[in-house]
């Protein structure tokens, strides 16, 4: 039997919903995109499975859609708080199994945790912090924040670690940070031999607290 691919509902057509529904699309994902700006869907008719004009406050024009036959959907209303709560409202009560709602700020992803919504995310807030950890250290090319005391970084070996080892940089005892993998030449090593010197263009994939992150992080920041 064909395994089922999950079907995507994106809400709301901002830079953020726009650029998820392209992601997933190009993922080969089936996505319905919704916005009420009819330019916006027009933006998104050749590039989705099917872009429609709806208001997600109209619980009824929601059910017409067949919204909670989706397996996932996101609500990535922009400024209208109002409206992406009573969004979510909705969608909760038609059933739908998974919703993932942008919030504009933590008083706003209080309420939609309350009201139901399977996970709140803060894209504007996200996208700070990495920006902040790139400016700390241009080495750091990626931030994900695992939960609100642990994170993982990808960070190119700046110039006081080449040469050296992982067994010489002693990272675990000195930082309490575990190095999962190191990127050379593209390929994932998560075995990377201890006592093999760093080269100028390989990555370290970095977990731990985030504390100890930023201190790794601010000890090897370059001019």
């Amino acid at each position: 039997m064909a395994k089922h691919k999950k079907q995507f509902a994106i809400i709301g057509l901002g830079r953020f919903g726009s650029s998820v529904a392209k992601f997933l699309s190009e993922m080969g994902y089936e996505v319905l995109a919704i916005d009420d700006n009819a330019e916006r869907v027009q933006d998104l008719v050749n590039v989705v499975t099917h872009a429609v004009s709806a208001d997600s406050t109209d619980e009824e024009a929601m059910r017409a859609l067949g919204i909670r036959n989706f397996d996932v959907v996101v609500v990535a209303i922009g400024e209208n708080i109002q409206a992406s709560i009573l969004t979510t409202l909705i969608l909760k009560d038609l059933g739908v199994g998974k919703i993932i709602v942008k919030a504009q700020n933590e008083l706003h992803g209080k309420v939609l945790n309350k009201i139901g919504a399977d996970k709140v995310v803060f894209p504007e807030r996200d996208m700070g912090l990495r920006v902040a950890h790139h400016l700390i250290s241009p080495n750091i090319m990626e931030h994900i924040e695992l939960s609100s005391d642990y994170s993982i970084v990808e960070m190119t070996a700046p110039s006081a670690m080449r040469g050296k080892n992982l067994r010489q940089l002693d990272i675990r005892a000195k930082y309490q940070c575990n190095v999962l993998a190191v990127k050379r030449d593209g390929e994932m090593n998560i075995s990377f031999p201890a006592d093999e010197p760093l080269c100028r263009d390989d990555v370290l994939v970095i977990v731990g607290r985030n504390e100890q992150l930023t201190r790794l992080e601010q000890v090897y920041a370059e001019p």
